[in-house]
């Protein structure tokens, strides 16, 4: 009997129900803002409830033609992040008056995100062909690491992470991730071999040779310098966080991750005696409820102040409207999950990360489907960066860690985050539809010609012939 190819389903109707349900959960998020300030159908509620509509249902549409047998859960789970961003951004617009125009930019950089994600889809028919560009994402990194120490950088609230692009702001590292981890991949995945076997084994730990060792001083250094350079202890731990999960992925050698915990201790600490940006970090965390420490400039001020947030929520929050986020410095970007956390409560705070939990076991689930190294170590790196990010985030607002720069993703008030994060979208929607893609229909292959097949660690294994051709006249 001849074995039959069973072709997975497409799973878009299913998209488009959560789709609803997540545009619901925005829009309606939205609605109890105004509806407090007795605004609940004013000109802002419609241009955003239309815009955040006609987006999602664009990268809808273009998944039914580009990428149609792509994880139907991802996109619901960001359209309902992203609304409910929008929808406590405005909310905290509200106090400002005539100045608060962050729901207004948020809004137009989701528009520019959206596009670019779905640019992303257009252009690339395979995320294999990413891997051709290895070392040219490598250069592409630095450049955009060294752009905000040159003429174009500025220096805000101490830290240099920003260029000026026109009359905005741009940071470039949020992009940097993005290629830094195409680089990772590309690397490991071709060298994964020599990393894992070479180098010598001292009792149950096999250690690397000293030049395989390479890749991980150069992103120890490539952290330390932007926590010397840009001041930005957040980005520091998130690429070197982002190298050392891949690197793991990869070998599944508990030996990468204690050199990797060393290197980051070692450098924290001579940082941490050397600058002290640093020092005041740890010193803010350490002893945030220190008078002296809570009254200086660049002190524990914000981070009290959202913790007072937090605890007035308690279980179920004050509602939408009704609390004082606004005492909060930087409540829309660095501290919107104290924002949350105080209208919503902590059942809120609790549904927010159960759908970043969801949405990275999806990346991971891609990444497990995927049929080549790269894509699995991609997809891996990409959905390790929101896990890493959220919880530098979210620990830094309860005090779990020491607070940092970084910008909750899809919710948080920043244009060069939310394009960042929708890229990473695309990519791990690319992933999951070539994870669940019948082969037969392959781009790369054509139909009903998988004679050629990449193996999980990148390289190219040809079809074993039958012995009968291999042996003539046996």
């Amino acid at each position: 009997m001849s074995d039959v190819l069973t072709v997975p389903k497409s799973r878009r109707n299913i998209e488009a129900v959560l789709l609803l349900l997540a545009l619901g959960v925005g829009i309606g998020a939205n609605f109890i803002v105004g509806l407090d300030q007795d605004e609940a159908f004013d000109r802002d509620f419609w241009t955003q409830g239309a815009t955040l509509v006609g987006l999602v249902l664009v990268f809808h549409i273009v998944l039914r033609f580009r990428a149609k047998y792509a994880d139907p859960v991802i996109l619901p789970i960001v359209t309902a992040l992203n609304g409910i961003g929008l929808a406590m951004i405005h909310r905290l617009d509200i106090p400002m008056g005539e100045n608060g125009t962050f729901a207004d930019r948020q809004l137009l950089w989701s528009a520019v995100a959206v596009a670019a994600a779905v640019a992303v889809l257009f252009l690339i028919k395979d995320h294999r062909i990413l891997r051709r560009y290895t070392y040219i994402s490598l250069i592409v990194s630095a450049i955009l690491l060294l752009l905000p120490l040159t003429p174009l950088g500025i220096e805000i609230n101490g830290a240099r992470i920003w260029i000026n692009v026109g009359s905005g702001t741009f940071q470039p590292g949020e992009i940097a991730k993005i290629t830094l981890a195409i680089f990772f991949a590309g690397y490991l995945s071709t060298n994964r071999d020599l990393i894992l076997l070479a180098g010598r084994k001292v009792g149950p730990l096999q250690l690397p040779r000293l030049k395989d060792l390479g890749p991980m001083v150069a992103a120890w250094i490539v952290s330390i310098g932007v926590l010397v350079f840009q001041r930005d202890l957040g980005s520091s731990i998130l690429f070197f966080g982002l190298f050392m999960a891949m690197i793991y992925v990869a070998t599944s050698r508990v030996s990468w991750v204690l050199i990797g915990l060393a290197l980051l201790a070692g450098g924290g600490l001579v940082a941490m005696q050397l600058f002290s940006h640093v020092a005041m970090r740890i010193d803010g965390w350490l002893n945030a409820f220190d008078p002296e420490v809570y009254n200086r400039i660049g002190g524990s001020y914000q981070v009290v102040q959202g913790l007072y947030g937090l605890a007035s929520g308690g279980l179920t929050g004050t509602g939408l409207g009704q609390g004082r986020p606004d005492l909060v410095q930087y409540a829309n970007s660095d501290m919107i999950i104290a924002a949350l956390g105080e209208e919503l409560g902590l059942f809120g705070i609790f549904a927010i990360v159960l759908l970043y939990v969801l949405l990275v076991s999806r990346g991971f689930r891609a990444a497990l489907g995927t049929r080549d190294g790269f894509g699995k170590l991609l997809a891996c790196g990409l959905s390790f960066t929101i896990a890493l990010q959220c919880f530098v985030v979210i620990g830094g607002v309860t005090r779990l860690i020491p607070l940092t720069g970084l910008t909750t993703p899809f919710m948080s008030a920043g244009g060069s985050s939310l394009l960042a994060n929708w890229i990473i979208v695309a990519l791990l929607l690319l992933i999951s539809e070539a994870a669940r893609r019948p082969a037969a229909t392959g781009p790369l292959t054509g139909p009903m010609v998988p004679a050629m097949q990449e193996s999980p660690v990148g390289s190219v294994q040809r079809k074993t012939q039958p012995r009968e051709q291999e042996v003539r006249g046996a």
